[in-house]
């Protein structure tokens, strides 16, 4: 493998009822681009609501540039003319473009306000803490400090870590970030 191989991204948008025969051709055309010099691989992905890609990876430009330019390249794409229509071609160097993101990705929501968190953290907190103290800790009036301390903090730590928070998080999932919740609904409806 060369220290600069090329990844090329071939976009179509597949004619409704053809998704199957364009799936098919674009294995069938990697199969026949797997024949040329320099091939490293590629792939057909998938998706039903937008585009389809056909990626596939050569050594170098030239040898991507002359799988494109061939005859048997151009034979592949009268056969697909029926099926899809290409919409765009992208053409990376190297192994960088497996590791960066090519997409916008949504900015992260603004963490919450401190005063919810505190709300939130005071709510899983104060029961337990009070529990322990009404009904545990008339029990435990001759040990050390030091051990009924640990003891409190022992189980009311795993009490809030375990139980309390997960659930209270979820209860004031939309409160706490709605920004975030407004982008997933977003998101379930396109996808829906």
């Amino acid at each position: 493998m060369t220290s600069n191989p090329v990844t090329v991204t071939l976009a179509y948008q597949v004619a409704p009822g053809h998704e199957a025969d364009f799936h098919s051709w674009g294995w069938a055309m990697l199969g026949a681009s797997a024949r040329q010099p320099g091939f490293l691989g590629g792939g057909v992905l998938v998706d039903r609501e937008a585009e389809w890609h056909v990626v596939y990876r050569f050594a170098s430009e030239g040898m991507a540039r002359a799988w494109e330019d061939s005859t048997a390249r151009m034979e592949w794409d009268s056969r697909v003319e029926r099926l899809a229509r290409r919409t765009g071609r992208r053409s990376v160097r190297g192994s960088q473009i497996w590791f960066e993101s090519q997409t916008a990705q949504p900015a992260a929501p603004a963490p919450p306000k401190k005063w919810k968190l505190w709300f939130v953290n005071m709510s899983a907190v104060f029961p337990p803490v009070l529990g322990f103290n009404v009904i545990v800790l008339p029990y435990l009036g001759g040990l050390n400090p030091f051990v009924r301390t640990l003891l409190l903090c022992l189980c009311v730590t795993a009490l809030v870590t375990w139980i309390l928070m997960p659930r209270l998080q979820r209860f004031f999932k939309k409160w706490l970030y709605p920004p975030l919740q407004a982008l997933r609904g977003r998101h379930r409806r396109r996808t829906a």
